[in-house]
């Protein structure tokens, strides 16, 4: 297989983690790294290794070395970005959301129509190996039709009023917060397993902190402000937490709750699925077990192992059984299967979300921002999407 040329737009969490999981793969060579600071997009480039560094993301993005750009910047340049990536005909993995909005990402959806590139969205609860187990035992029936699922994603990094970071900036994060965060990984994992869009909403959004304080010198994501720091406040008018009822195609009803909230939850994503003959349930802090309840024998409890999965979910199982595997390596399989599409340049290939997933995922925030505000079932929109 030949090298491909990576670059990465971005120097926070999500541009470490990427470049982290890229470097466990075969035959990728990340060669820049771009920051809006050329000092601070140097001190990246230096402190992972990487030869190339730029304060302008466009220069990065026509590079003629690059052929795949991976966009971590904050959520109100993704838009941008995406556009010129997709026009300069580089292949693309962009964080999410797509766009601030869904006219945004209408747009990109049929600009990835029109290019011949390779493009997705980094929705990684996909590739986990008991998550992969769990779409193909729904989509064999193995435990009859999928009838309700429920659960949540919860975490504390927003529970004390000090935690301040940029995503609670409307302008650049967008008009959601934990809905967008959080809620839309919960979204879209479930409806991958399901092999069902969601189809209707019905959301209750509040906010614990409608004032918060900052520090002038600016906290970042998962950090707290000193004791000793001087701090300004912040007016807050994004959601800390929120309960939305959902019904899927095939008259699959659920419910879901996500909270920046919660105390000592630290990324607890997780859900139960009801079918007519089996409960089957997952917790990403627990990645390693399924819980397959039962009503008329005992439970049991699938450990990750390949030799006991199928085809597919066993791929993504690296290790033999107790040997435990966890989010970077949902990561990483996330960018295997996205790279495999890449070195065959083939636009139909992989399990990987879309840019039109990615648009889909925008609609269902947005309908879920307006049952909010006008406290009734709202129906997803389904433009750009067929």
């Amino acid at each position: 297989m030949r090298t491909i040329k990576v670059g990465i737009l971005g120097t926070g969490f999500s541009a470490s983690s990427h470049i982290e999981a890229l470097r466990r793969i075969p035959n990728i060579e990340i060669v820049g790294v771009s920051s809006r600071e050329l000092k601070k997009a140097e001190q990246f480039a230096a402190h992972h290794h990487i030869p190339k560094a730029y304060a302008d993301a466009t220069e990065l993005i026509n590079d003629p070395d690059i052929e795949v750009i991976h966009n971590c910047t904050t959520n109100h340049l993704h838009f941008q970005f995406n556009k010129e990536i997709l026009l300069a005909g580089k292949h693309l993995m962009t964080e999410k959301p797509l766009a601030i909005n869904s006219e945004q990402s209408e747009e990109l959806v049929e600009l990835a129509k029109k290019s011949n590139v390779i493009s997705g969205i980094c929705f990684n609860y996909r590739f986990y190996p008991l998550v992969a187990q769990m779409r193909e035992d729904i989509r064999t029936k193995k435990h009859g039709k999928a009838n309700l699922v429920y659960g949540g994603y919860v975490q504390d990094w927003c529970s004390n009023v000090t935690d301040y970071s940029w995503r609670m900036d409307k302008e650049l994060n967008g008009e959601s917060r934990a809905i967008a965060d959080i809620g839309s990984h919960w979204c879209d994992t479930v409806e991958h397993i399901l092999g069902k869009r969601i189809v209707s909403v019905c959301a209750d959004l509040g906010t614990v902190h409608k004032v918060r304080y900052k520090s002038k010198d600016g906290n970042t994501t998962f950090s707290q402000a000193k004791e000793d720091t001087e701090m300004v406040e912040v007016p807050i008018d994004t959601e800390d937490y929120g309960s939305v009822l959902v019904r899927f195609e095939d008259n699959i009803q659920g419910v879901f709750t996500v909270s920046q909230v919660s105390v000592g939850r630290k990324n607890n994503f997780h859900f139960d699925l009801v079918t007519d003959q089996a409960t089957l349930a997952w917790d990403q802090e627990k990645p390693n077990e399924l819980w397959i309840g039962r009503r008329d024998k005992a439970n049991e409890v699938l450990v990750k192992d390949p030799s006991l999965l199928s085809e597919n979910a066993s791929k993504m199982a690296h290790f033999p059984g107790g040997h435990q595997e966890g989010w970077p390596d949902g990561l990483k399989n996330l960018f295997l299967n996205f790279y495999e599409a890449v070195s065959k340049n083939d636009t139909q290939a992989g399990d990987f979300a879309t840019i039109a997933d990615g648009h889909h995922i925008m609609q269902i925030i947005e309908a879920i921002l307006e049952s909010n505000r006008t406290r009734s079932w709202v129906d997803i929109k389904e433009e750009g999407l067929r």
